[in-house]
Formats: C-alpha cells, structure tokens, sequence
C-alpha cells in the first residue's frame, strides 16, 4: 500500500502545528520589519545631516569651485594661517580642513594638499573633493598650454553603442543588467531555501531517530516512502511559512509606513519620480522598462519552477540521508562540505563567469552537471539558451534526483536503525551495498 500522501500529511501537520514553527513563522517578519525600519531611520538621519568643510586655498587655484549642496555646506576661508584655520574648524564642529598650500607651480599642486580631520574622513568625501580638485587643476593647466577648455569641452560626444542581434532583435547594457538581476536573485533564492529547509529536514529525521519513533514508523513503512514523505512534506511547510512571511510583510510594511510616517521608498521609486520632469532621466527609466518586458517572461518563470525545484528535491535527498546516518548535528559537520561546495561553486561561476560569457565552455558544462545546474542554468536562462539545451539539463537534474533517491534510501533505511556509533564514508559505501 501506498503510505506516501499520508507521511507527506503528516510531516507537514507535524511542522506547521509545532511552536517554534509557528513562533518564528510570526517572529521573523516582525523582527524583519524592525531591521528595516532601524536602516530607514539612520538612513533618513544620514541624509538629513549637512556636511560643513572648511577650505582654505593659499595658491588661489580652487577656492572658486566649491559650490554648497544639499547636504554639504563650505566655508571658504581668505587671509587666515593654518593654525587659526585648524582652530576655527574644530571650534566650529566641521568634518575637516582641506588646505591648499603655494606651490611653485601649477604641476606641483597636488603635493601641497592636505585634508585635515579629527576623525578618519569618509572614502566617498575624499573622493569627491579629489575630483572637483582635478578637474579644476586639469583645466587650469590646459589654460596655460594654450588650449580652449570651452572648446574641448564642446567637443566632448558622448557614446552609447546601439545592439541588436542578427535575428533584428534589440538590446542594450540594461537588458544585460535585468539579466544578471534575474538571474542572480533566482540563483540566490534557491540557495538559500536549500541551506533553510534542507537543515529543516536533516533535523526533522534526527529528531525522530533520537526519540525511537522512527522504530515504529518503518516497521510498516517502506524507508524510501518515509524519506520521500519528509522531503515533500516538510517542503511544503517551508513554502507556507514563506508565503506567510511575504503577507505579513507587505501588510506590516504597509501599516508601519503609513501609521509611523517612515519612509520606506526605495532609490528606483525615487528615480522614477524624478523621471517624470527630468527628460534624460525619463529615457534611462524606459529603457529599464523595456528591458524588462524583453526579458523571456514565460520561460523565466517556468524554467525557475521547475529548477528551482529539482535542485531543492535533489539536494534534500542527501539532507535526508545525512540526518539518518548520524544521531546528532554535531556529527553532520563531516557531511555537509560535499554538499555546500557544489552549490557554492555554482554562485561563484554564475557570478564571475556566467556574467561575462553565458555561452562560453564553463558556462554551458556547468550549467548541465546536475548539482550546479540549478543556479547556473537560472541565471544563464535570462541571457537566451537555446530550448534543448533546458530540456537536457532539466532531464539530467530529474534522472540524477531519482538515482540520487534511490541512493540515499540505501543509506537512510540502514542509518535509521543504527545508534551509537559515529559513521564514517567508509560506513556509508557499506550501507549502501546492503
């Protein structure tokens, strides 16, 4: 008889009615919730604060450039020593003193600069300040070769090369862009359920083992049902919890912004708003859109559902026989390398490889090896792979599963049974030849 949907039934009655399962399903959107709104406050004090910078220009060459901003103000400072400069600055609470010493000449400008602080200044404030620097230097010594600044500016064309394949269809450094986030959030999102849930059910499976109620359960059981039955049934517990935590999310999300006024926009929200009086603006908003809908919808969405859940069923399968062959977690430690490296393998190609060459050697082969396929296949998919090539690996991903059952039942119908004695590799070669 089959006994599968009833384990299926209850491994997942078993996961949803327990009360950490039920505690952190609630817990963790809350606790989300309070992260996000601590970033957005200290983001919205951050943004709020005026940056004050003192200048003082002794060689005359830049103290006409500094023009005040939003959130940064400078008081440019004229006929005053450096020790009253450095005084002045402190007494008036500014981040610093950048002071221009005389040089010799305009070439030996750039070693008479210092910027002068109590504390070590921001990356992003010395980079800028060396950037209005350089320019203004840059243009003043240009001044003094003879050349027309003004005119090298006017003839100054901007590029933005035009791509289109040879089947007449259109693209752009956008679309590449929405490719790779696609791609990367696809391949991401199944790593982690992978980590989250495959822990899940390693623990579920050394839960009842410890306990002797794995004992009764496979006298009348076949251990490959009962393996099959927690994979599915604790699966389906996982994608519960995590459409609960999106619901209470966005209407959390929703409530906070509205009751507490904090605000919660992300940056593309503020360019699109700012898209809507600024022209140029408003061209690099629709080029996004239309990378979007060039995107290849349809076969996105159901090439992530289907490999999204063979990598998950596959690599639970050994979660499965991982939590049967030991008796603790502690003892799952020798296990778990063989199975993180190749998925972190498979982030990193899809990452540093996939990216530049999605159709290149390492790309493809990877992208058909059944442990990395899943997040390499994903985040080719965005970039146009030809329909074969998906079927192939999608079969290749479902024939390793099913083997991969098959295998790791041989050890999870022998280590069920087997307590006090810490296995080995060489055990589990054993088991599986019974």
């Amino acid at each position: 008889m089959n006994h599968l949907p009833l384990i299926i039934k209850r491994e997942y009655l078993t996961k949803v009615k327990n009360k950490s399962f039920v505690v952190m399903t609630i817990l963790s959107p809350l606790i989300m919730i309070v992260l996000i709104l601590v970033v957005a406050y200290l983001s919205q004090l951050n943004n709020d604060k005026v940056r004050v910078i003192t200048v003082l220009d002794e060689s005359g060459f830049v103290k006409d450039i500094f023009e005040n901003t939003e959130h940064t103000t400078y008081h440019v400072l004229e006929n005053m020593s450096l020790k009253d400069a450095k005084k002045l600055t402190e007494e008036t609470g500014s981040v610093g003193l950048l002071y221009v010493d005389k040089p010799s000449s305009i070439d030996d400008v750039s070693n008479h600069i210092k910027f002068y602080s109590e504390e070590s200044p921001s990356l992003s404030l010395i980079s800028d300040l060396e950037n209005k620097l350089e320019y203004q230097l840059t243009d003043i010594k240009l001044q003094e070769n003879g050349v027309d600044v003004a005119m090298i500016n006017a003839s100054k064309i901007n590029i933005s090369i035009a791509q289109e394949s040879f089947a007449g269809e259109k693209t752009s450094k956008i679309d590449s862009v929405m490719k790779l986030a696609f791609g990367g959030a696809a391949g991401y999102l199944l790593f982690m359920f992978i980590i989250i849930y495959g822990n899940m059910i390693m623990r579920s499976v050394i839960e009842e083992k410890t306990s002797r109620i794995i004992e009764v359960i496979i006298s009348s059981v076949k251990p490959i049902q009962l393996m099959l039955g927690k994979i599915i049934g604790t699966s389906l517990a996982g994608i519960t919890q995590f459409v609960i935590w999106l619901i209470i999310g966005g209407v959390l999300l929703s409530i906070v912004s509205f009751f507490f006024g904090v605000n919660l926009q992300t940056p593309q929200q503020d360019m699109v708003e700012q898209a809507m009086t600024n022209p140029e603006l408003n061209m690099q908003v629709q080029d996004v859109i239309n990378a979007f809908y060039n995107l290849p919808l349809a076969n996105l969405i159901i090439a992530f559902v289907l490999f999204f859940i063979g990598g998950y069923l596959l690599y639970s399968s050994f979660y499965a026989a991982i939590g049967a062959a030991v008796d603790n977690e502690t003892d799952t430690q020798q296990f778990m390398l063989p199975i993180i490296m190749p998925l972190i393998l498979a982030v990193y190609i899809g990452i540093f490889t996939v990216v530049e060459d999605p159709h290149g050697t390492i790309s493809v082969v990877f992208s058909f090896i059944p442990l990395t396929s899943p997040v390499v296949m994903l985040m080719r998919i965005p970039f146009g792979v030809p329909l074969w090539q998906q079927l192939v690996s999608l079969l290749i991903l479902i024939a390793t599963f099913i083997f991969t059952v098959w295998f790791a039942a041989k050890i999870y119908r022998v280590g069920i049974l087997m307590y006090g004695k810490k296995p080995s590799y060489k055990e589990l070669v054993k088991w599986i030849k019974y």
